[in-house]
């Protein structure tokens, strides 16, 4: 049973993504049976490209992800170049985990919360430094060019890049390295960028794929951040696969495909694009250049960096204000007043939110875990070494475009007549769930000390028996953390709800966003605050809970 594990968690991640393209690509050649057309037409492309603001979005669309991906990347090198080593640098894995389980959507609430003419941030410096009284005509949300979505991009993805990098980072000598370095002359961020980052971005050059391709496709963030005509491609989208003219399929089908070649293409660019960043990396290196304006630079980035996430987290402090204020009015930094009230009037609809929401991520993580664990256990028992090609396999989901395949995989949910159940929806989760689960559990499985289970074997165990009760309780706290990673992905997720529940089964993430397009601020804190509480609440369990059962036994707790 064992062997089919990997088939298995293969044909979840790769046969929805390849029959969801294939029915999105149809349409956009206008084939579609089920709406009685089966000739192929470039109508669909003709439509899209005669959409009034079809250049606006385009561009809208590269420099947004382009742009979000790179500073993401430049901040995240800088934040671990200037603080390995540090105290600074238990700080900055210290606060990982809260702004990692920070769902998207709660973040660009939160942020619009804080940078809107209303917000936050202008309320602190008004009126004593500004003069203003009312909230200033400023877009500071929302804007034509897509800024304060490139910014809320980066207060997430810089986290995620983060973890990657120190991750990467304990597969080399990191210490000896910098301080051969610094014996060269080298500073600490220049030696960090001279040295280290050759040796590991190979290492994170999948996970910077996917950020770029979440930046480039990404819908939920968008809606919140984005300007609103026209707005990014993967929103026109988005917008036209769900209105009430079924004609609209068409020309959506045709931006979805176009989103999905955006999305190749500018990988396919990303990776040109290293080979002359890298042969200028090795030419500085050749010429010994110690000083000059690269640790400056650097440390300039990590100033910007630790604003950043200074920023991120007080989007949390934004929704949960606005959530318990009564009477705000502007300029005032602190409401009037504090009330339950909002609570109570939404608390029976939250709470059903909630249930439905943990509901579908439980059982999306728990599937995860069950594949994730066969496929690792089936690996060590048959002493099978994973090659690039099972990793690019993993990260499929992560770097097709959503918009670009769920279309035509809810098609298939619509043929087998289980669009709009809750099944469809914890199926459309495991497939984004999944890699994020076997990724987490993949080293901690691997490195695991063999002694164990050959002493356990030597005994008289059984494959089995060795499984359960010497590998699982050794590696508690990976599961435990694995788990939370599941939850908070699950937690997450927008259009593969919208997709598979067919707009029928609401989430907290789902309600966050169609009341993020207007109405009372409060209301909108309460939905954003608890989608926030939810996987930080799982990943206080997932660090408490192997502590508290293995308090006895300090080596596994």
């Amino acid at each position: 049973m064992l062997r089919l594990a990997p088939v298995l968690t293969l044909l979840i991640l790769l046969a929805p993504i390849g029959a969801g393209l294939l029915w999105t690509l149809l349409p956009a050649f206008g084939y579609l049976p089920v709406l009685g057309t089966r000739d192929f037409s470039l109508d669909p492309w003709r439509e899209l490209f005669a959409y009034a603001g079809f250049r606006s979005a385009l561009w809208l669309t590269i420099s947004v992800g382009f742009g979000a991906s790179l500073i993401s990347l430049i901040l995240a090198i800088a934040l671990c170049a200037t603080s390995v080593g540090t105290r600074a640098f238990e700080i900055l894995r210290a606060a990982l985990p809260p702004l990692l389980a920070t769902p998207h959507v709660a973040i660009a609430i939160g942020f619009a919360f804080l940078v809107a003419p209303s917000g936050l941030i202008a309320r602190g410096f008004s009126p004593w430094a500004t003069g203003w009284e009312r909230p200033p005509g400023i877009a500071t949300v929302n804007d034509a060019y897509g800024l304060s979505l490139i910014a809320g991009l980066v207060l997430k993805e810089t986290v995620y890049l983060i973890l990657m990098i120190i991750a990467a980072s304990t597969q080399v000598a990191l210490r000896p390295m910098l301080q051969a370095a610094a014996a060269l002359g080298y500073g600490p961020a220049r030696g960090f960028v001279a040295v280290i980052m050759p040796q590991i971005y190979r290492q994170i050059r999948l996970p910077i794929y996917a950020v770029l391709a979440f930046s480039l496709a990404n819908v939920e963030m968008a809606l919140i951040l984005g300007p609103g005509n026209p707005p990014p491609l993967s929103v026109v989208a988005a917008r036209w696969f769900a209105g009430y003219d079924l004609g609209m399929y068409y020309p959506a089908s045709a931006a979805a495909t176009l989103q999905f070649a955006i999305v190749v293409a500018g990988i396919g660019l990303w990776r040109l694009m290293e080979i002359p960043v890298g042969a200028i990396h090795r030419a500085w290196l050749a010429r010994g250049v110690r000083r000059g304006a690269g640790e400056p630079f650097w440390r300039g980035a990590a100033l910007i960096g630790w604003a950043a996430g200074v920023l991120a987290l007080a989007t949390l402090v934004a929704i949960a204000a606005w959530s318990f204020a009564h009477r705000w009015r502007y300029p005032d930094f602190l409401p009037q007043s504090w009330s339950l009230r909002i609570w109570e009037q939404h608390a029976g609809n939250v709470a059903a939110l909630a249930g439905v929401t943990a509901v579908i991520a439980a059982a999306a993580t728990l599937v995860a875990m069950v594949l994730a664990l066969a496929c690792l256990e089936n690996e060590q028992r048959r002493g099978l070494t994973v090659g690039q090609g099972a990793l690019w396999a993993l990260y499929l989901p992560l770097l097709v475009p959503q918009i670009g395949f769920l279309f035509g995989a809810q098609m298939l949910l619509v043929h087998f007549s289980l669009d709009a159940t809750l099944f469809a929806v914890i199926w459309a989760h495991l497939i984004f769930v999944m890699p994020y689960v076997f990724l987490s559990l993949a080293d901690p499985f691997r490195t695991l000390d063999p002694r164990y289970a050959r002493s356990a074997a030597a005994l008289g165990a059984s494959p089995l028996r060795i499984f359960f009760s010497v590998k699982l309780p050794m590696l508690a706290r990976p599961l435990a953390i694995a788990c939370a990673i599941g939850f908070a992905v699950s937690i997450a997720l927008y259009l593969p709800t919208l997709f598979a529940g067919a707009g029928r089964i609401a989430t907290l993430t789902t309600e966050a966003v169609t009341l993020s397009s207007g109405g009372d601020r409060r209301v909108i804190g309460v939905y954003a605050f608890i989608q926030a509480l939810l996987p930080l609440a799982v990943y206080a369990i997932a660090l408490a809970l192997p502590a508290l059962i293995y308090r006895n036994r300090k080596g596994l707790a």
